[in-house]
């Protein structure tokens, strides 16, 4: 979502490479670069503004620390300043001393507001928090019939009286039926309009005072740049919301609206919206989003997701096995479909530090990459997948599942060439061993030297750390943790 702007912002830091130190002088073609990167990527003028006078009085005033140059101690303010623009930290949603805690929807038409009711409902769900749609929209062709088959697809109730009934007298009855069901949250889908008019923000203002949210949330189409900070604004001083949520920050947006709202409206973005999926909502983390516009990736984010899908038992029995070099195709297929729950290819790339750089048409091959794969795997019988040395001595098992997948004899054997370098490769990295870096971490020189992709051979069990006096060390390990 910040591509455009993370390469403006590399031309900036070129700018003080090789520099003794950051100076009056050298720091206005960096400065210059900033302010550029940051209208391009639609942030509001007055912000950028600010942002840029910051970054130059922070930066001339900055202290020169020994062993750090000058364009990484420039990185390091910048970032912080886009936290301090962002919001420092993220704000959770508000919880009512009695249940239920209400939160009222709020948004234009076509922002995605039904869409993001549900993801909302999705993500107080996955944290035990019983949830209750209430579809107040009478106004939009099919809106009601919308949240009803969301509501079924995550199992979370709608309440809804038909599109004859009064909007306010809905969300009325709606807190009623979940103060009376013990739900925790009520979450109020209102109408929107195709542009901000007086009729329907009186309605709103009604179903407001009718309720008596702990939330109102406004929901932004990031893709609308910086009107999305001036529309949060108006709606602010209109009806007063307490947050907004941007969606379809996976979009084409450019990142202006997530560095504008906040200093423009002055109320924070709670969540974004990153893409179609009804799971494809994340809390919004200012130094999350810092990093990943400064090209550094979002572990953090990462983790949370791996933690969602990935069963620690699981992990555990999948860490033996990389271990004492028993990681199979049916693991690795088991692996690659966990990814995909993750999310697409490109966007769990995005998070890791440096990975940024990744162009959208290598992230597309990676993608096909993985179909063939899976293609080729799901060829396989059990036996082929439990041991991959019947690929590796068997041409006649490798053809067979060639013509089976649609492929080519030579795609199979670079499949199993790549997996059993790739096995390898792991079960040193758990043993505290690193290939391709002679001296270090034990001094482990590179097994797969002169690799390239000759057709496969077995013997892999002679790979260094596979003898039996190196399972019993293995056994000692405890995991990834001890590298």
């Amino acid at each position: 979502m910040f591509d455009a702007l993370s390469d403006r912002l590399e031309s900036a830091w070129k700018k003080l490479r090789g520099q003794d130190k950051i100076s009056q002088s050298n720091i206005q073609d960096a400065l210059r670069e900033v302010r550029r990167a940051l209208l391009e990527a639609d942030v509001n003028l007055q912000v950028v503004k600010d942002f840029v006078t910051e970054v130059e009085a922070k930066a001339q005033g900055a202290e020169v620390i020994a062993g750090v140059r000058p364009d990484q101690q420039f990185i390091k303010i910048v970032h912080d300043e886009l936290v301090q623009v962002m919001g420092e930290t993220n704000v959770p949603l508000a919880e009512a001393g009695q249940p239920p805690t209400i939160v009222l929807m709020a948004g234009l038409q076509g922002t995605g507001k039904t869409t993001a009711t549900a993801k909302l409902a999705l993500y107080l769900r996955k944290q035990n928090r019983s949830c209750l749609m209430v579809a107040t929209d009478v106004y939009r062709p099919a809106a009601i019939e919308q949240l009803v088959t969301l509501g079924k697809q995550i199992e979370v109730p709608v309440f809804e009286l038909g599109s004859d009934a009064n909007p306010v007298e809905i969300a009325r009855l709606g807190v009623e039926r979940g103060r009376a069901e013990g739900v925790s949250t009520v979450i109020i889908d209102t109408a929107g309009r195709l542009q901000i008019d007086q009729d329907m923000m009186a309605e709103l203002a009604q179903i407001k005072q009718t309720v008596q949210p702990q939330e109102t949330l406004l929901v932004v189409d990031a893709m609308t740049g910086q009107e999305a900070a001036n529309l949060t604004r108006t709606f602010h001083e209109q009806i007063g919301i307490t947050g907004a949520i941007l969606t379809k920050m996976d979009g084409d947006s450019r990142g202006g609206a997530a560095l504008s709202v906040r200093r423009i409206s002055g109320q924070p973005i709670k969540f974004v919206g990153v893409g179609e999926k009804v799971e494809a909502l994340q809390p919004f983390y200012p130094d999350r989003v810092a990093s990943r516009i400064l090209g550094m990736g979002d572990v953090l984010t990462l983790v949370e997701k791996a933690q969602e899908e990935i069963d620690l038992a699981d992990a555990e029995k999948m860490q033996e096995k990389i271990l004492t070099a028993k990681f199979d195709f049916t693991d690795f297929l088991k692996q690659m479909r966990l990814l995909k729950n993750m999310g697409s290819l490109g966007g769990i790339m995005k998070l890791l530090p440096g990975m940024n750089k990744l162009s959208d048409d290598q992230l597309k091959q990676g993608e096909i990459q993985l179909k063939r794969s899976e293609a080729m795997i799901n060829s396989m019988t059990p036996s082929e997948r439990r041991d991959p040395d019947l690929l590796a001595s068997s041409p006649s098992r490798r053809r067979r599942i060639a013509r089976g997948a649609g492929y080519k004899e030579v795609d199979v054997s670079k499949l199993v060439s790549d997996f059993q370098r790739m096995r390898s490769m792991m079960q040193q990295m758990g043993q505290g061993g690193f290939p391709g870096m002679p001296g270090m971490f034990g001094g482990m020189g590179n097994p797969f030297a002169g690799g390239g992709n000759h057709p496969p051979q077995s013997g892999w069990r002679n790979a260094p750390g596979s003898s039996k006096k190196s399972k019993k060390k293995d056994k000692k390990k405890k995991g990834f943790g001890n590298l």
